[in-house]
């Protein structure tokens, strides 16, 4: 299964680019997700009424994964050794890879750099 990530259902928001092509494709699967994280940074970036609809309609396609007590574990344990390294990703990345590792999911980005960092994190960021 694909687990979008923040970036990549922005540019989808935003008709930007190739991923904007890849986004509508995979949204005729079941098996493309995203993330309560994504969610709330979604929602967090709304600044019109007409934005909130977008976000709404995208989301109401998409099944949301939540933060479980299982993801969050797997989420701190990539953030402590990301940390250890002097390589954090920040909280927000940490709770998405923490939950793309508990759901076996494969992570769709743009920040492939970034996001490589998290051991075991399967990544798709070609569109």
């Amino acid at each position: 299964m694909i687990i979008a990530d923040t970036d990549v259902l922005v540019d989808f928001l935003r008709d930007r680019g190739p991923m904007a092509d890849r986004i509508a494709l995979e949204l005729t699967t079941h098996s493309f997700v995203t993330t309560v994280i994504t969610e709330f940074e979604l929602r967090s970036g709304i600044r019109s009424r007409r934005e909130e609809e977008s976000v709404d309609a995208l989301l109401d396609a998409l099944d949301v994964f939540a933060l479980d007590s299982s993801a969050a574990r797997r989420a701190a344990e990539v953030r402590r050794t990301l940390e250890s390294k002097g390589q954090a990703i920040g909280m927000a990345d940490s709770l998405i890879a923490g939950i793309c590792l508990d759901r076996d999911g494969v992570l769709l980005t743009r920040n492939v750099k970034h996001y490589s960092r998290v051991d075991g994190l399967i990544l798709s960021g070609r569109y």
